[in-house]
């Protein structure tokens, strides 16, 4: 037993002695390393990713590692690259490295999440990698613009810059429209030129400019358009906001247009009045006023006109005194009408009149002498 016993001791002691050569033996299969730095990464659905990757050989042999990737989600596509060689297997010198890229495309059609999966060294190591999905996965149309409202007149051209971004896995043809109120113009340009369509590949963007005119007497105020972009199985809509200023305009005239008339010296003479708001902007606080010539007055009804909206007309009386001392012959009497926007103003002649009384009074005057003359012919002519 005791013999027994010797030898069995004896046993152990050579295995244990075998035992770490063994385990040394085979530690060098082990000093191949893959390495990046970013081994978490989040992006969108859609985007892609790049690994740079180094194979580090820490061995005294030179180490042929077959490239594979394990665990790939369903539906990623990736490409191993070195240089610009498609590589599935490196060969590294001892105490060297070589160096790949890993392009990883995140589908569009994809749920929010980690995703998780490795980069293999056949037999030789193993590099682990996710990438996270930061958001919900969509297989559709965007159509955005960084500045959706503009501001300006009547007379101006808004001109809206717009990504339109294919996300789907399909050449599309969009066609072009928007909603615009009645009399603005709307005009598409894709690539710097007029149309109503844009063809899109694949995850891929189209800018597209949008110029929108309104028309002449369009009133202040905010107006809403909306646009699209459609075909027969996916669209993207965008609402583009256009506030318009108003411009100021106001024309004074007559019922007829007529800007003269007739008075007699020391009379009084009522001429109608039209002022019009052709502008785009409603008037506030219409002044009438009048630079008259001498000795003459000039008063209105009503004096002002406390509001007038775009495109509507008031009536006023311009109530002219002639003076009395006024000679025959034609005055300009000119009337005002004015905001502290905007004034308009009309010249008015007026032909003065000797008032009848003076003419009786003439006709009276050439009686009265050919009555003289008669008078001495009929005393003197008989001598």
């Amino acid at each position: 037993m005791t013999m027994r016993a010797n030898y069995l001791n004896l046993l152990l002691v050579l295995l244990a002695g075998f035992l770490p050569l063994s385990m040394q033996a085979a530690e060098p299969e082990k000093k191949v390393i893959l390495y990046t730095p970013y081994t978490k990464i989040a992006v969108p659905p859609g985007e892609s990713v790049n690994y740079n990757i180094d194979v580090i050989n820490n061995g005294d042999k030179v180490k042929n590692a077959d490239i594979t990737i394990k665990g790939m989600p369903r539906g990623w596509k990736y490409e191993i690259k070195a240089g610009t060689w498609t590589v599935n297997q490196l060969s590294v010198l001892p105490k060297e490295k070589k160096n790949f890229s890993l392009k990883v495309d995140i589908p569009l059609k994809v749920n929010k999440g980690t995703y998780r999966f490795s980069v293999m060294a056949e037999g030789l190591g193993e590099l682990p990698l996710s990438i996270t999905v930061s958001k919900q996965g969509t297989y559709q149309t965007d159509f955005t613009t960084n500045q959706p409202n503009m501001q300006g007149n009547s007379k101006s051209t808004f001109t809206f810059n717009a990504t339109l971004k294919n996300q789907t896995a399909d050449q599309q043809l969009y066609a072009l429209m928007a909603q615009a109120p009645r009399g603005w113009n709307v005009v598409f340009k894709a690539n710097y030129k007029q149309a109503t369509s844009a063809q899109v590949e694949p995850n891929a963007t189209q800018n597209i400019t949008t110029d929108i005119n309104p028309p002449a007497n369009v009133e202040a105020g905010t107006y809403k358009i909306p646009v699209r972009a459609a075909t027969s199985t996916t669209s993207a809509d965008m609402e583009l906001e256009v506030v318009i200023t108003g411009t100021y305009q106001m024309e004074l005239t007559t019922p007829r247009g007529l800007l003269s008339t007739e008075i007699t010296a020391g009379d009084t003479k009522r001429i109608d009045l039209v002022i019009k708001n052709t502008g785009s902007a409603e008037l506030k606080d219409i002044q009438l006023s009048a630079n008259k010539p001498v000795d003459w007055e000039v008063t209105f009804e009503p004096t002002k006109i406390d509001r007038l909206k775009a495109g509507e007309t008031a009536n006023a009386v311009a109530v002219v005194k002639a003076s009395k001392k006024a000679l025959p012959g034609d005055y300009v009497t000119k009337i005002s009408a004015k905001t502290p926007e905007v004034n308009s103003t009309a010249d008015f002649r007026i032909a003065v009149r000797t008032p009848m009384i003076w003419g009786w009074m003439g006709v009276l005057v050439i009686l009265i002498a050919l009555g003289c003359v008669y008078f001495l012919f009929r005393k003197y002519g008989r001598r």
